[in-house]
């Protein structure tokens, strides 16, 4: 009867062990088509019970899974979701950029642009001229700001598809934890899991598509994934993955500065953050759209702004329109005002003429003279021989005193609420102009003078500024509004030292008060410092390790210097090199220069770390802040077509003039516009020596 009942058990282990079989080939048949389905098999062994056979019984389930090919799939996964995350963005870029034969491309704006200079040098005097000057410059400065738009909302777009990656990394790794948990479970009392499995593998290959991984699996089932980097995503506890979007984005928001949030795999610590790490995935094809190819594009095209800005407003600061000014409003926007100075190099002087409603001169006098307080035997302000350096709050009352004393009696000469010096004569039947000359007799050969500016008001020349009409951006053409409450240092190599420097920073809020200025911090660079530890440096403080500058009584060092109130440095990438980005935190106005030494004793740090640099007011956000002169706009008969003229054979000596055909600026703005331009290292392309048509036909097969 036993043998009988043992019999019957075997046969029924038998069949019990073939449904199972035919179940497993059924799914797989069901499920070829399944993606993520993989084929399954059972491994059968025989039941032995007191050394007799007992039948069959499943011994385990496995996978038809080739490992390796999974590993490689899965890299190749991150790679294409890498290139093709990115493929929208690019397209966007092509439909706002176009190709440079397009009608709407800035590069035909601006050859557009240039020919209505030429046209303008022609007839100079005629309205239509005039105004399609104006017309084809605003195309020209729209079509950046356009451009610049693009970027940021492409850069805004590309972060918050970053944040729902994070979102989507995080809702994966907790379910790939939880499916190892319910393998570890099962597997431990024999089920099968292989299912479980499958939905594991299917979570994974989607975390491959977001993020470069590597993974490996235990003997009890368990698998653990990290990023390439080994940064861990899932092991026993997954940490939450970070990442808070920002809410708008400019050119001036970068990882570095801190206005761009990290992504942090558990706690926020710089070496957790994924955002330098990522190599693969979709996370890196739009780290790569934000904070790489969006960015150089950027600095291409402030670049191109900055140089259009500044080079054709050098050209138009010359220039006066027929029959003169009636007022201006320049655009520097001065911190010190009544402690920073300038001063006249050499034998370069100004003409500054009062004329009359034909642009005949009525009076003129000399900047030197301005500046000595005295001239046409009249006395201008306080009368004190200031040509060694005179203050701007000075030198405007002067000129003030030198219109009011001379026709125009209520004549403003202000800088105003924005610290920008305001002249208007307010008397229309008066105008003014300027002419830079090399040297002071009347009729002097036309040159641009060169300004000496002391910006820290220390009585040392911080800087060389070409033309008196320029160094105020009173008669520009292009404008942008923008504080220099940002400094960008040149493109520069990650190999970059410097010399040793002590850098002195002073806004609106440290002013001299008679025992010596204030200032907002005084910074010891000591030779042989990266970029990034002159930032640190500027944003923690630091010590006089030669004990050169902070001396008490003898030399000794290790005497600590705080950080820089309010201002906040960092290295920003910009194609193959990095950029030292210094701003105000507040968005003031500020200066940067060099100093003696902060403890007293004779200067013996260097005086060339800031040319080396290539510390300048920084030239990102200008294209998306560029535009015509609102005045100009209204009048277009404002445009300066020519210059200041002397004619030798008017009045007892020779007089100034404007004539409505005169035509020498109109020709200079399309030489300018025509001729090669000098072009800084920005956004990866080199520097350049082309056309600014050119120079945006690179800009544009860049983006392409």
């Amino acid at each position: 009867m036993g043998d009988i009942t043992q019999a019957l058990r075997a046969a029924q282990s038998g069949l019990l062990a073939n449904q199972t079989a035919l179940n497993i080939v059924s799914q797989n048949v069901a499920n070829v088509n399944t993606p993520g389905y993989s084929r399954k098999i059972i491994q059968q062994q025989s039941v032995v019970l007191a050394g007799q056979g007992a039948g069959v019984s499943i011994a385990d389930f496995t996978r038809v899974v080739d490992s390796g090919l999974l590993k490689s799939i899965r890299q190749e996964l991150g790679e294409l979701n890498n290139v093709s995350v990115q493929e929208g963005y690019f397209q966007r870029l092509q439909e706002t950029f176009g190709t440079p034969g397009d009608n709407t491309s800035i590069s035909h704006i601006l050859e557009e642009f240039k020919e209505a200079a030429e046209l303008l040098a022609v007839s100079p005097d005629r309205i239509l001229e005039q105004s399609e000057l104006v017309r084809q410059a605003q195309a020209a400065v729209e079509k950046l700001a356009s451009m610049s738009r693009t970027i940021q909302d492409l850069r805004l777009q590309a972060d918050q598809q970053i944040a729902a990656v994070v979102s989507e990394m995080n809702q994966l790794t907790a379910d790939i934890d939880q499916l190892n948990d319910d393998i570890i479970r099962f597997g431990s009392t024999g089920n099968d899991t292989t299912d479980l499995e499958d939905q594991r593998d299917n979570k994974i290959d989607r975390l491959s598509e977001l993020v470069d991984i590597r993974f490996f699996s235990r003997n009890d089932g368990d698998v653990v994934v990290f990023t390439s980097s080994g940064l861990t995503l899932v092991d026993t506890i997954p940490p939450t993955i970070t990442h808070e979007s920002a809410a708008a984005m400019s050119s001036t928001s970068t990882v570095a500065s801190g206005q761009i949030d990290g992504i942090y795999v558990g706690e926020r610590l710089a070496i957790n953050d994924l955002t330098t790490q990522a190599r693969g995935g979709q996370l890196a094809g739009l780290l790569e759209m934000r904070d790489d190819v969006l960015p150089n594009l950027q600095s291409q095209l402030d670049e191109l702004a900055a140089q259009l800005r500044d080079q054709i407003n050098l050209v138009h600061n010359r220039g006066t329109p027929y029959p003169g000014h009636q007022e201006l409003t320049g655009q520097r926007i001065f911190a010190l005002p009544q402690e920073q100075t300038i001063s006249l190099s050499g034998t370069d002087d100004v003409a500054i003429v009062l004329m009359d409603a034909d642009g005949a001169q009525t009076i003129s006098i000399r900047l030197s003279e301005i500046l000595s307080g005295t001239g046409n035997g009249q006395t201008f302000g306080d009368g004190t021989d200031d040509s060694g350096g005179i203050t701007i709050t000075e030198m405007a009352a002067r000129l003030e005193d030198f219109f009011q004393l001379n026709g125009a009696p209520s004549a403003s000469v202000t800088l105003n609420d924005q610290s920008q010096l305001s002249i208007n004569l307010n008397n229309t039947a008066l105008g003014f102009g300027f002419r830079d000359e090399t040297g002071s007799a009347d009729g002097s050969d036309f040159e641009d003078a060169s300004i000496q500016f002391d910006k820290d008001g220390d009585g040392t020349v911080d800087e060389t500024i070409s033309g008196f009409s320029s160094f105020f951006g009173l008669n520009n053409l292009f404008v942008d509004g923008l504080a220099e409450n940002i400094y960008d240092s040149n493109v520069l190599s990650s190999s970059f030292v410097s010399t040793s420097a002590v850098l002195s920073f002073r806004d609106a809020n440290t002013p001299d008060t008679g025992s010596g200025p204030e200032y907002l911090g005084q910074v010891v660079i000591p030779a042989g410092a990266t970029l990034q530890q002159i930032a640190d440096l500027i944003n923690n403080g630091g010590t006089d390790t030669s004990g050169m500058f902070y001396p008490v009584g003898a030399p000794v060092a290790g005497t600590s210097f705080p950080a820089v109130e309010n201002i906040t440095a960092s290295v920003i990438p910009d194609g193959s090199g990095f950029r030292l980005r210094i701003a105000h935190d507040d968005g003031r106005s500020f200066t940067i220069t060099h100093s003696a030494s902060p403890g007293g004793a004779p200067a013996t740090a260097g005086t060339t770390l800031l040319s080396e640099l290539g510390m300048k007011e920084a030239d990102v956000r200008v294209s998306s802040a560029i535009s015509v002169r609102e005045d100009i706009i209204s009048a277009p008969s404002l445009v300066s077509s020519g210059r200041l003229e002397f004619d030798s054979t008017k009045g007892q000596a020779g007089e100034y003039l404007t004539s409505p055909g005169s035509n020498g600026v109109a020709q200079e703005l399309s030489a300018m516009l025509s001729n090669s331009n000098s072009f800084a290292v920005s956004g990866g392309l080199p520097s350049l020596n082309v056309s600014f048509s050119e120079y945006a036909s690179s800009i544009i097969a860049r983006s392409s």
